[in-house]
């Protein structure tokens, strides 16, 4: 089997590195805001009519925590990355336990037309989320998962190399978009699939899930190719410690430059606030995003800080939020 890799230099870390971090050997890195709140993002509950349909124009975005979305549009719905387990990992391990609940029962959600999966992480391919959907669900994954789905029962998956676009119908693309990360679901599985982003398109809007990433020259390709994107969602936690996490998990000041560099008009924060997965309080990532925004005088209002929950109307060219 063929591991993926990504095409840019960077550090490696393997079983043994994570070990030394997780058993706590040798010295430990401080977080960078001493005083930051160790709370989750907040929440807001949803009611079924609040996700029933579509709107009648451009498309609709609704966190449902960590990095699942609802996205909405063009007479579909869409799910990327989606998550309704409690814990994020292949056993009930407290440390892994979510923080705050999604902001609806997946019994609520309306009928969802395609999924979008970035890669194999647990907190990104949740197994009991969709076989809740159910396996006739259409899915399109990054490369390499397609075999491991169908393995687990699922009938109609898709994969979608890097830069290669996908009809969902004759009114939306996806597109998928590189990104530099890694996957593994077990210690003899690692990078056997690969992991992405996508950018959804339809309805005169450009919609784009950045999947897990680390800072990378993907960001300027992306915008050079695609942009002005009218909504992006980008991550901004699971950065520490730094010397493991930099290559895979952009901190909020590199996030602000994969904002800058992917040409969103408009982007809201995802990938924090919902599990506990690395060693920065899970307060502080919005704090130090507000930060950075401020360095680059970019309006906090253009990079959204958002509640599990919290919704948003994104209305065509002007990458406008109502």
């Amino acid at each position: 089997m063929t591991a993926f890799r990504n095409p840019w230099p960077h550090a490696e870390h393997g079983f043994i590195d994570i070990l030394r971090w997780k058993m706590k050997w040798g010295p430990q890195e401080q977080s960078v805001l001493q005083d930051a709140p160790d709370t989750p993002a907040g929440w807001r509950q949803l009611t079924r009519d609040d996700i029933a349909a579509p709107p009648a124009s451009g498309w609709r975005a609704t966190w449902l925590g960590h990095a699942s979305f609802l996205l909405q549009g063009c007479g579909i719905s869409l799910l990327v990355d989606p998550v309704f387990s409690d814990y994020c990992a292949p056993l009930p391990l407290p440390s892994l336990r979510r923080q705050v609940p999604p902001p609806c029962a997946i019994g609520d959600l309306p009928e969802i037309h395609a999924v979008l999966l970035t890669h194999g992480h647990y907190d990104h391919l949740d197994l009991p989320t969709l076989r809740h959907l159910g396996t006739g669900i259409r899915m399109i994954c990054a490369e390499g998962h397609a075999r491991w789905l169908r393995k687990q029962g699922f009938t109609n998956v898709s994969e979608l190399p890097w830069r290669e676009q996908l009809e969902i119908t004759p009114d939306v693309s996806v597109t998928s978009t590189p990104a530099q990360h890694f996957t593994a679901r077990s210690l003899f599985d690692r990078n056997a699939g690969h992991w992405c982003g996508f950018l959804i398109e339809g309805g005169g809007c450009r919609l784009w899930h950045a999947g897990d990433s680390g800072w990378c020259p993907a960001f300027a390709e992306i915008g050079a190719s695609h942009g002005p994107i009218d909504f992006g969602m980008i991550p901004i936690g699971a950065y520490q410690p730094r010397h493991i996490m930099r290559a895979m998990h952009m901190n909020p000041g590199e996030a602000v430059s994969a904002f800058v560099e992917s040409r969103c008009r408009r982007a809201v924060a995802m990938h924090w606030g919902t599990f506990r997965l690395t060693d920065e309080a899970m307060g502080e990532p919005p704090l130090l995003l507000e930060r950075a925004l401020g360095h680059h005088r970019i309006p906090v209002g253009r990079f959204i800080i958002p509640d599990v929950g919290e919704r948003w109307h994104i209305l065509p060219d002007d990458g406008y939020l109502r």
